[in-house]
């Protein structure tokens, strides 16, 4: 998207969205707005598959936690409160004068220089509005793999609103499957039901996604996409100032919450995860891995929407180890108290 039609987009979306909450999330995705960029090479999306147990990966990944299924987010959570704007006060860490993504980009150095893989990261706390980014370039965007699940799901909820229906059955158990075990069956299905690239894209636009493309020739998986965006996803399904109604939100939020043991790594590594999505993806081309994380963590109290995107890891071990720090270093970098 050209830097001249940005502006547009954005007023467009303050006018939907004058809540601080959507403020600040707006504010956070055009600090580390991206554009949409090209497919380098073919590939399928993951298979819906657990972390091995054999080989480099044999026994519990570091930063799994234990099975289980964990609940949505309650209407006293912090999510569900309005939050100030992004400001330069707000993004400094209380005592320090060090603004967080300073404090992220340092606790990163040594954990990017002993990799080859890329990294984009964002967090957001959503009861102040501070947040912190690592990797966030414009022109520069990565293959979703599964985490573009949510947006799939989201893009049919809205699509179900403007019928003023709900989802059939045959529509709920393929979301129930694509979010909780990353069935691409399921996925596949509710592409084709959603307009596939054009009526996700159509939805981004509501949803406030602003970098983000979906893939073409049905490869869904490699949807393109920002650290930013998947914030501002994860704003539309955690927060309350949202084109997704309270009745979507609050299905989206159940299904998140309930994501297969196995399936459970990323950014929960920072902390117990009330919504959690991963997408996993070896490239045709290099043989290299795309591994990212998508959710909402709550630490000492706080919550935090955590999006971690790389590409390039070498074993998908590698991908899940590099995403699990890098959520511990985003959740580090804003502390507990503003």
């Amino acid at each position: 998207m050209p830097r001249n039609s940005f502006a547009p987009l954005a007023v467009a979306f303050v006018r939907r969205h004058p809540s601080h909450y959507a403020l600040a999330a707006l504010a956070l995705a055009m600090t580390g707005w991206a554009a949409s960029g090209g497919l380098a090479d073919p590939a399928r999306a993951d298979e819906p598959r657990t972390a091995p147990r054999s080989g480099a990966m044999a026994g519990p990944l570091p930063g799994i936690v234990q099975p289980r299924v964990v609940p949505a987010l309650s209407s006293a959570s912090a999510t569900g409160a309005a939050s100030p704007s992004v400001t330069e006060t707000g993004l400094r860490t209380a005592g320090t004068g060090v603004a967080p993504d300073q404090i992220l980009s340092r606790q990163l150095a040594p954990v990017v220089a002993a990799t080859p893989a890329s990294l984009s990261v964002a967090v957001l706390d959503p009861a102040d509005g501070r947040a912190a980014r690592y990797g966030v370039r414009a022109g520069t965007t990565y293959d979703t793999a599964s985490i573009v699940k949510v947006d799939i799901l989201a893009a049919l909820l809205l699509q179900a609103q403007d019928q003023h229906r709900e989802l059939t059955a045959q529509e709920k158990e393929s979301a129930s499957l694509m979010i909780r075990i990353s069935d691409n069956a399921s996925a596949n299905a509710l592409w084709r039901v959603i307009g596939e690239a054009p009526g996700l894209n159509a939805a981004n636009r509501r949803l406030g996604l602003t970098g983000t493309t979906g893939g073409s020739d049905g490869h869904w998986g490699l949807t393109q996409t920002t650290a930013t965006d998947q914030l501002a996803l994860l704003t539309s399904v955690f927060g309350t100032d949202s084109p997704l109604d309270a009745a979507s939100r609050t299905y989206l939020r159940s299904l998140m919450g309930g994501i297969e043991a196995g399936q459970d790594w990323g950014v929960s590594a920072a902390g117990p995860a009330t919504g959690l999505k991963n997408g996993w993806l070896q490239r045709t081309a290099t043989g290299r891995w795309d591994v990212n994380s998508i959710g909402l963590v709550r630490v000492d109290g706080h919550d935090r929407l955590v999006a971690v995107l790389s590409r390039g890891n070498v074993t998908m071990a590698d991908g899940v180890t590099l995403v699990e720090k890098a959520a511990k270093a985003a959740v580090q970098a804003l502390g507990t108290t503003a």
